[in-house]
């Protein structure tokens, strides 16, 4: 099994978040792993260690995102890939997905491709479908389990969590699959794992190397403009005790104020 997992780099979930002439900044915040990406190379080593093969780790970002790399290295992956150019710089799911697709194309012979559902970032959600799209793959999202692979047949069976409910698929490899919280429980690198992904030499591929058209990526390939990111003005807020001798009474008076205020 040769399994590529995509991932991003994005600020801690903790950061603040702010907005100086228009661009958005993090501060200091340190930069992780995109948390959903997360139980994408767990799922890709738990299938490794199972099926046999290889995991290969790759993303698209400035030189930076080579740390979000070493983790997956750190875990258990074999390989790590840096996709980065300065053309790449304001690319939209649509140029991501299409870079993804040539880095993919380029590793050769690969089975499967996971990725987290979405990034915590941006929040679309779109880059597993149009990435599937680019190389011509069946798409498996929302996955929260893979209950059958077989190599030999070449064939995954998974689960869906829907919101009416769980659909079982069975599709055709290659896939692209995206993964949610609950497929499994990523694990923490090894000390020794640490100390062997800081010694990786991990390669770096630019627009070039990929045969991607610069025209498609980047700000000038962007089917998304953001013109002006502004932060939402401070609502200021107050708190009112609503005080009466019984239950009812309160809540008589707490229905007269939402009235008043116009909420119901």
């Amino acid at each position: 099994m040769n399994i590529v997992v995509c991932v991003k780099q994005v600020p801690d979930t903790a950061a603040k978040l702010q907005v100086v002439d228009s661009h958005v900044t993090w501060g200091d915040s340190p930069l992780i792993v995109n948390p959903w990406d997360e139980y994408a190379y767990e799922e890709a080593l738990l299938l490794k260690e199972k099926h046999g093969g290889r995991a290969v780790a790759i993303t698209m970002g400035p030189e930076s995102a080579i740390e979000a790399l070493k983790t997956c290295l750190a875990v258990g992956c074999d390989e790590a890939y840096l996709i980065t150019d300065p053309v790449l710089k304001g690319s939209d799911a649509p140029a991501t997905a299409l870079t993804l697709a040539k880095a993919i194309q380029k590793l050769g012979e690969v089975d499967l491709v996971l990725l987290g559902k979405q990034a915590i970032d941006g929040d679309t959600g779109l880059t597993p479908a149009m990435l599937g799209r680019h190389l011509g793959w069946t798409v498996l999202t929302q996955v929260i389990k893979i209950q059958d692979l077989d190599p030999a047949a070449r064939t995954i069976r998974v689960e869906r969590l829907l919101e009416e409910g769980r659909q079982v698929c069975t599709a055709r490899l290659p896939a692209v699959v995206s993964v949610i919280k609950g497929i499994n429980e990523p694990r923490y690198p090894s000390f020794m794992g640490i100390r062997k992904a800081s010694k990786a030499t991990i390669p770096t591929w630019g627009v070039n190397d990929l045969g991607v058209d610069p025209g498609r990526v980047g700000a000038a390939g962007a089917f998304v403009a953001w013109p002006e990111i502004y932060m939402m003005p401070v609502k200021e807020t107050k708190v009112e005790w609503i005080e009466g001798s019984t239950p009812q009474e309160i809540a008589a008076k707490l229905a007269d104020k939402l009235i008043a205020e116009k909420v119901i």
